[in-house]
């Protein structure tokens, strides 16, 4: 074989192998569980990579003790509240069924401490106290429950209570469930990683151990929350990160506490298995520019709100495909963080996630002549 002809081989091995690489491999389904419900998104992406049910009402249980923990670490943040201040606990908290952290009426025990047996324990005396010392009463907190709902976009939740004793309008999504989740990760990261990772607690004398099993059999599950009653099955939120790329899954309505482990296991598997997550653009970074008419400026940088990530097939980054859906013609004034458009990720034709686009700065009106000009020069657009 002369070298003409080897290297016409070389070539042609080459182009093959290229285009082995680089065509999009297929992804599995996701496993199909027996569960009410369930989902599992990417935190960064907030992308649904598995879901049935997703925004069905269900019962939560005690998964409602994560909107309780989302206040009281917003009391926290705001200064309002320090986990050493005491809290007097009611006749109403001590006399809590269900599970417990055994605290004593009339004693003072620190926001801490009860942190800790809400969290850990999943106490419903210490859910109520903490409520109580908040609001002055649960049914007030209640409210104040429902106000932050609405305000983190869960649209298929209502409480009724602190703890998630059971009641007929006390429902929440398995999606709004996740949002909560995610939300309580991005918004207090350091008070997450402080109440969230403990195996046990001990309180009184009487050692407690978080019925989030997860924490002891996989490394990666850094916090979440349990959930049951007759009613509402078993049920468990969990949160794991494994290199840069984390994950929040949700099942709700299983038959055991064995099941809602193995199920929650299986979607964070699935999940780490077969995708990956990153940065397609940074926080700020330009992503597009419009053409301005009749403005004081003629260009204007388009931006998303924050950093663009993206979850995807794992490997197959170089498959994904941009494009900015935005306006033909758009006029001043202009101001900034008005929405534009959006921005569509694909991934081997199918669309991945749309985000949304805004301007990244504001553009005023231009002056008579400008807007003259640009009224004759548009009659040519």
């Amino acid at each position: 074989m002369n070298h003409a002809v080897r290297l016409l081989y070389l070539v042609f091995f080459l182009v093959i192998s290229m285009a082995a690489v680089a065509k999009p491999l297929p992804t599995p389904e996701a496993p199909s569980l027996d569960a009410r419900s369930y989902i599992l998104i990417g935190y960064a992406s907030g992308q649904t990579l598995a879901a049935k049910n997703p925004d069905k009402q269900v019962e939560p249980a005690s998964i409602t003790k994560l909107m309780t923990t989302y206040i009281v670490f917003d009391e926290i943040k705001q200064g309002h509240l320090s986990p050493d201040e005491k809290v007097t606990i009611s006749k109403k908290a001590w006399q809590m069924g269900g599970s417990k952290m055994f605290i004593e009426v009339g004693s003072q025990v620190s926001v801490d401490k009860l942190l800790h047996g809400m969290v850990t324990a999943s106490g419903n005396d210490a859910t109520v106290a903490l409520a109580e010392h908040v609001a002055g009463t649960e049914s007030t907190f209640t409210d104040y429950m429902n106000q932050y709902a609405r305000e983190l976009g869960m649209t298929n939740s209502h409480f009724m209570d602190a703890s998630g004793w059971p009641h007929d309008n006390h429902l929440m999504s398995a999606r709004d469930i996740a949002t909560l989740m995610g939300a309580l990760i991005r918004d207090f990261p350091d008070l997450y990683d402080k109440y969230f990772h403990e195996q046990k607690f001990t309180y009184n004398g009487i050692e407690q151990y978080n019925r989030n099993s997860l924490l002891w059999s996989d490394d990666s599950v850094d916090g979440g929350k349990t959930g049951h009653t007759e009613s509402a099955g078993y049920c468990l939120t969990a949160s794991a990160k494994r290199d840069d790329m984390r994950v929040i899954s949700v099942v709700t309505g299983t038959d055991s506490n064995s099941a809602r482990k193995s199920q929650s296991a299986a979607l964070l598997n699935y999940a780490f298995r077969f995708f990956e997550t990153g940065k397609l653009f940074d926080s700020g970074k330009q992503i597009s520019e419009l053409r301005v008419w009749k403005g004081d400026q003629t260009t204007l940088p388009v931006v998303a709100d924050g950093a663009v990530n993206i979850t995807y097939p794992r490997g197959q980054r170089d498959a994904l495909t941009t494009s900015a859906e935005l306006p033909s013609h758009l006029s001043a004034p202009v101001k900034k963080g008005d929405r534009l458009g959006t921005l569509n990720v694909k991934y081997n034709g199918e669309l991945l996630e749309g985000v949304p686009l805004y301007a990244g700065k504001s553009i005023n009106e231009g002056g008579i002549f400008r807007q003259l000009s640009d009224e004759f020069w548009m009659l040519f657009e």
